[in-house]
């Protein structure tokens, strides 16, 4: 085996990785590859990679030693110390001007840590976002890479090249930005994917009690919602998951147990979400449904105790699926104003120049919430660059003011049956307060300048002048000082 010849050597031979490879093969790219089990490296290039140009190392030195240079080094292994392990052990076998990239689903702040930890010793490290799943990895996905801009010039064409691609060709991968910022947005990508994943089992919930919906029905409803505005890659699989039988003929969801798991870049995005004090309120909904659905037994005793309405179906078949329609519609649109306002934040607070048109493109292919929907996120964007929130756009406020009547009756509907609607509920009530010129916080302000002395600000004064009220006549003169996030 000739030293280096292999344009990109790849760690970790899980299914990811594994499809990776042979997608970077299929586009030309010679890469070599190691697995810290290496006897999995040899079971591959038998069996998975038989027949191509893939490359087999089984140490870090030989890895290197086949790359040409400067070096390109991809890790696909599980997020965390795991990481900083392998590229501990790779550093000894790289040189300046050497590249390491991080696809797995790393946490940004470790991102931020490596790049600059890395920078220090010449070496450039990416952090990327990889989102499609097994199938993206292996024939397209969504591709985010971040980190030291210096090494993008060196993995732009094998990236780009791999990347899905939207109906003009155009990659479904572009430089995000500097440190963390690919990994920040994959992480509000997989947020977003929480809370569409959650409106899609509300819709289904609210169908199957509001109209006792078989699943085959069910499959209709939602292949059918797939021909429309709500287009995208998690609608037309459930149309497919509820079209799946058991051996024994019967719908194979209606035997799946309703307790969701979760890897946990949801619930950080809730966590960032409250760092940064933006109201990310439809993802922190769906995490919570996620720890409702596994508090199991404790539901199946409450439901021999608690008790919820009576009621028989919606009368008007046609337009309660068209109202829960709308409802996921809008929903959809609150989620992901919500996630764009969260990126801004970060965005400010990390220094990041994050183009938010190219991020709704680089979703709109290989990833999991891959919809038809981004183009219009992109095109608000390229209409307007400066846009504050995606709410203020031409096409979703007109789209939100005319579907909310819809909108409002299925989480009536929804009241009235008694059918849990956490994520739907969540986003009409962040539609009603961001809509209000005037909230109730005024009298929240009051309460805390009685109990705390936190002070409050007048409407009838310029901003940022504080006043402290003696509510009682029995307390002091002197406020406190107040914490905003």
């Amino acid at each position: 085996m000739q030293s280096e010849s292999c344009d990109i050597g790849l760690i970790g031979l899980a299914v990811m990785g594994q499809n990776l490879v042979l997608n970077m093969n299929d586009h030309g790219y010679r890469v070599a590859v190691f697995n810290r089990t290496v006897s999995k490296v040899d079971e591959f290039l038998q069996n998975e990679a038989a027949g191509t140009q893939i490359v087999g190392t089984h140490s870090m030195a030989e890895l290197a030693q086949v790359l040409k240079k400067p070096r390109r080094v991809m890790l696909m292994v599980k997020a965390g110390d795991t990481v900083d392990q392998m590229i501990e052990s790779l550093l000894p076998h790289l040189e300046a001007g050497d590249i390491v990239i991080d696809g797995g689903n790393s946490h940004y702040p470790d991102s931020n840590r490596r790049t600059k930890a890395l920078a220090e010793k010449g070496i450039l490290f990416i952090g990327t976002g990889v989102s499609g799943g097994e199938e993206g990895a292996r024939f397209g996905p969504s591709i985010m890479p971040g980190g030291n801009p210096a090494a993008w010039p060196h993995v732009k064409d094998i990236f780009q090249s791999i990347s899905a691609k939207v109906e003009d060709g155009s990659p479904c991968c572009d430089w995000v930005g500097e440190t963390g910022a690919g990994h920040y947005v994959k992480m509000i990508h997989n947020g977003i994917e929480y809370g569409d994943m959650q409106l899609i089992c509300e819709a289904y919930q609210l169908l199957k009690e509001g109209l006792s919906l078989s699943a085959d029905e069910l499959h209709d409803v939602f292949a059918d919602w797939n021909k429309g505005e709500l287009d995208s890659y998690l609608i037309e699989i459930t149309s497919e998951i509820f079209a799946k039988k058991d051996d024994d003929g019967a719908p194979l969801v209606d035997k799946i147990l309703d307790t969701a798991g979760q890897k946990g870049t949801g619930k950080w995005t809730g966590i960032s979400s409250l760092d940064l004090g933006v109201p990310v309120t439809l993802i922190g909904e769906a995490v919570y449904a996620r720890c409702l659905s596994a508090m199991k037994d404790e539901r199946v005793v409450a439901s021999k105790v608690l008790t919820g309405p009576q009621h028989g179906s919606a009368e008007d078949r046609a337009a309660f699926i068209e109202d829960v329609r709308r409802a996921l519609y809008c929903s959809k649109v609150i989620s992901y104003a919500q996630g764009y306002m969260l990126m801004r934040e970060a965005a400010k607070e990390q220094g990041w120049d994050l183009n938010f048109g190219g991020i709704a493109l680089m979703w709109r292919g290989g990833c999991i919430i891959r919809s038809q929907f981004l183009g219009k996120i992109k095109e608000a964007f390229d209409k307007n660059p400066q846009l504050t929130n995606l709410l203020l756009d031409d096409f979703f406020s007109r789209t939100l003011n005319e579907y909310q009547a819809s909108w409002r009756r299925a989480l009536i509907k929804a009241i009235e049956y008694g059918v849990p609607t956490p994520a739907f509920s969540t986003a009409l009530a962040f539609f009603d307060g961001y809509r209000t010129e005037r909230l109730p916080a005024n009298l929240l302000q009051a309460q805390r300048d009685f109990f705390g002395a936190h002070t409050y600000e007048r409407v009838d004064k310029p901003r940022g002048e504080f006043f402290h009220t003696n509510w009682t006549g029995r307390g002091g003169r002197v406020s406190s000082s107040t914490y905003n996030v």
